[in-house]
């Protein structure tokens, strides 16, 4: 482990053939497991719960109440000295706890006031997420943490703004603070809360009971307050003449990083990758073109390093190096490195999951049928059982291996939008297992 509390191990198969353009290499970052390894804050965290208050939230009546219950149990794990505060959304917005727009420190009393807080809350009117949002912004603005995180409930479209203001609003909130998503039950858009999730470095799931809020809710708040070092970006640097292709978190979930590009230099580039707990460990696949050298010649395709931001400066955590060299041995050229090759076809299956959900949605069974097929396949031979469990409540299997499947004819609600949003996450593959 580095003194910096990160290591930062490249995995690839640096031999490309004559002419050969394209280095793949998985990145693996991995944190230290004691906290007092890892470079400190500065800064408490600060939360805020965000509930969906509109009408729709009392159909069945035990959907508001689950909330309520949802929104204790998550204000129960907040640690002493966190910054927190609790927002209800119909088609407006407003603070609920505390009611004037600032945020508590958590405490026993504070604790105890939110949650009297929230036991008041009540669903009436429409449902506007950017408004949401853009009341989050303005509360977390109140206090100087480092650490921020949502989470954010519905149980409905964005009916009452339009696309372009939910695209505004979450726009404004990149690199404020992280979102975990959630849809209880299913007439909420699986894609709506995937562009906040996605943009906000966070989660999508679906529960389907509003049971199973409360548990949730918990689980997220834990997982937050167990995070301890805010803004580390991914900076890849390449050498003037290549290209970077692609820069994807592809464990323990597929997120494509590329677009999320801040330009740090002439040559290098920063990926944000969120906050950081003890003992986590993510994998990042990198793309880059080269120009070909001649055989026996070596370069160094790009330079991965993991920077924590913050207001002194910049500070690099670890550091690994691609390369790429060419060589007239086909043996060498030819062998596909295991874990680049593994977490390819997770990607892809994300993608066919997605694109054969929207195929059947639209009645294109032909399409469906063979995207489903594919993505079953994949699931098949990555070992991911999860993902194949969920392929199976939508489509009939009749040989995995060749992904030869019929469509279901009626499908559960909850079934296809729990394949959906969960369609991204990956089995890891350790280099010891490649």
């Amino acid at each position: 482990m580095s003194e910096s509390g990160f290591t930062v191990d490249i995995d690839q198969n640096q031999y490309l053939p004559e002419g050969g353009r394209t280095v793949d290499a998985v990145v693996t970052v991995t944190s230290a497991e004691s906290d007092t390894a890892l470079p400190v804050t500065g800064t408490p965290a600060a939360e805020i719960i965000i509930v969906d208050c509109s009408g729709s939230m009392d159909v069945p009546q035990t959907k508001m109440a689950s909330a309520r219950s949802a929104v204790a149990a998550a204000i129960d794990v907040l640690r002493d000295g966190t910054a927190f505060a609790v927002v209800a959304g119909t088609s407006q917005s407003w603070p609920v706890y505390p009611s004037n727009g600032t945020m508590a420190i958590a405490n026993d009393a504070t604790r105890a006031e939110a949650k009297r807080a929230a036991s008041s809350l009540r669903a009436t009117g429409g449902t506007a997420i950017g408004q949401w949002l853009r009341q989050s912004c303005a509360i977390f603005e109140t206090y100087p943490a480092q650490l921020r995180h949502a989470i954010l409930l519905t149980d409905g479209k964005n009916q009452h703004e339009t696309p372009e203001q939910l695209a505004a609003a979450i726009h404004r909130c990149e690199g404020l603070f992280s979102c975990d998503c959630r849809g209880v039950g299913t007439d909420w858009e699986v894609a709506e809360l995937r562009k906040i999730s996605t943009a906000l470095l966070g989660t999508v799931d679906i529960i389907p009971d509003p049971a199973g809020l409360a548990a949730d809710f918990a689980a997220m708040m834990e997982n937050a307050m167990g995070k301890q070092v805010a803004d580390v970006s991914l900076r890849v640097w390449t050498p003037q003449s290549a290209v970077i292709q692609f820069v994807k978190q592809v464990a323990p979930e597929v997120v494509d990083l590329t677009g999320r590009r801040t330009q740090t230099g002439p040559q290098a580039g920063d990926y944000p990758t969120g906050a950081w707990a003890p003992g986590e460990s993510r994998d990042y696949h990198v793309a880059v073109t080269v120009n070909p050298a001649g055989v026996g010649q070596e370069m160094l395709a790009a330079r991965v390093s993991l920077v924590a931001s913050s207001a002194s400066g910049s500070e690099v955590l670890g550091q690994g190096l691609v390369r790429a060299v060419w060589t007239d041995n086909a043996e060498l050229s030819t062998k596909l490195n295991a874990r680049v090759a593994h977490y390819t076809g997770q990607a892809e299956m994300a993608g066919l999951i997605q694109d054969g959900l929207e195929a059947r949605k639209q009645g294109d069974e032909e399409t469906a049928t063979a995207k489903l097929g594919r993505a079953v396949a994949l699931a098949s031979k990555s070992g991911n059982e999860d993902t194949a469990k969920l392929l199976a409540k939508v489509v009939d299997v009749v040989d995995a291996a060749t992904g030869t499947v019929r469509l279901k004819k009626a499908v559960a609600d909850a079934d296809e939008m729990a394949l959906d949003t969960r369609s991204t996450k990956t089995v890891r593959v350790r280099k010891e297992q490649a």
